[in-house]
């Protein structure tokens, strides 16, 4: 099994990540009231909400079906002076630098027997305080390389002086309290800046966490106004949840767990807009092989060219491409089987420029 998508979970103490993380994963992760309580990384992967990969697997009845999955860490909270080394941040802000996105959970509820580590409630000064600790981080290794770069150009080192410009220009916003993903770079700064795995350049997604109450019509509570104006401001992503009611759905049998959702106006588990916001946010599609031993999903980013696409199956059929069968899931589900696709030309061969798309079926043709 191969993860695709690796989101962080970060926050300040007690906002709800470990209830959020329970009900992901189904893992039982501690989240007793105090803070640090989640003392190592719990990690989970679960899987990528996406029905056609069922759908599929009732046409082909395979020995084996393979959904897309995400891994979850749910790192633990972080406080006002973690990239100084408070509460336990240098040990957690190196596993943020190992994921794609970070998923910030933000606290949207009102709950006297749980404590708030900065006294009280509000999702705007939160949402301050764990990015300027990831500035504060960020800052600090780029300021590592400027010093070094800089004594490099002085010297006369022709490469320091062509990077030299552009850790200034990201130390400059980060003294700001602003995040590098703020910026436009270019494909070649971001070459340069890739060594560093800047935690300011990965996409946030704000996890708006609120009571069982407010789930149904989010916008009425205060607090999710707020913090949702704030992502906005931002041109990040956000999502409600009530990680409570998530955690008791995960609980309970499917049907059981529709009959509770259903009675709170949800349609479907807050989690899964999460993962789909988090595929969206980073531009990720799902593609298809199908067969009587194995239907399975895979995860690449939009714009992929078939070789590379084949490549995420096995290194050989990249390598020795010759050309791809493709059909689109909705016309495979409408023919029932690729027999009757082949009947109505509906079955496509594209060359190596063919750039997948989300829901592709894909059959590789190789030689090696």
């Amino acid at each position: 099994m191969s993860t695709n998508l690796q989101i962080g979970i970060v926050g300040l103490p007690n906002v709800g990540k470990s209830t959020l993380f329970n009900a992901i994963t189904k893992a039982g992760a501690e989240a007793a009231n105090f803070p640090f309580c989640t003392i190592e990384p719990n990690v989970g992967v679960v899987e990528v909400p996406d029905h056609r990969i069922y759908d599929l697997a009732g046409i082909f009845n395979p020995k084996k079906t393979t959904p897309a999955f995400t891994r979850f860490v749910d790192i633990a909270g972080l406080v006002a002076g973690a990239s100084k080394g408070e509460g336990l941040g240098n040990q957690f802000l190196s596993h943020i630098r190992e994921t794609d996105a970070i998923a910030h959970v933000v606290r949207c509820f009102d709950d006297e027997n749980i404590t708030h580590v900065e006294g009280g409630i509000n999702p705007v000064r939160d949402m301050g305080i764990i990015n300027t600790e990831l500035c504060l981080a960020d800052l600090e290794s780029v300021d590592k390389k400027r010093i070094k770069s800089a004594k490099l150009a002085q010297a006369g080192i022709k490469e320091a002086k062509a990077v030299l410009p552009i850790y200034e220009k990201v130390f400059q916003v980060l003294q700001e309290g602003i995040r590098a993903r703020t910026l436009s770079l270019d494909e070649d700064e971001l070459a340069i800046l890739k060594e560093l795995n800047l935690i300011t350049l990965k996409p946030v997604l704000y996890v708006l966490n609120t009571a069982e109450d407010d789930i149904a019509n989010p916008l009425d509570n205060p607090y999710v106004q707020a913090a949702a104006a704030q992502a906005e401001k931002e041109n990040a992503k956000w999502v409600p949840v009530s990680a409570e009611i998530e955690q008791e759905a995960s609980e309970l049998e499917e049907e059981e767990a529709k009959a509770f959702l259903a009675d709170l106006g949800e349609t479907e588990p807050g989690l899964n807009r999460l993962i789909r916001t988090a595929y969206a946010m980073l531009g990720l599609i799902n593609f298809f092989t199908v067969g009587e031993d194995e239907c399975r999903a895979w995860t690449v980013h939009s714009g992929t060219k078939a070789p590379k696409a084949a490549g995420k199956i096995h290194s050989d059929i990249e390598r020795g491409f010759i050309r791809a069968e493709i059909i689109a899931y909705d016309e495979l589900m409408k023919c029932g089987s690729f027999a009757v696709a082949r009947e109505k030309g509906l079955l496509r061969v594209e060359g190596k420029e063919y750039i997948i798309k989300d829901g592709d079926i894909a059959y590789f043709r190789f030689n090696i």
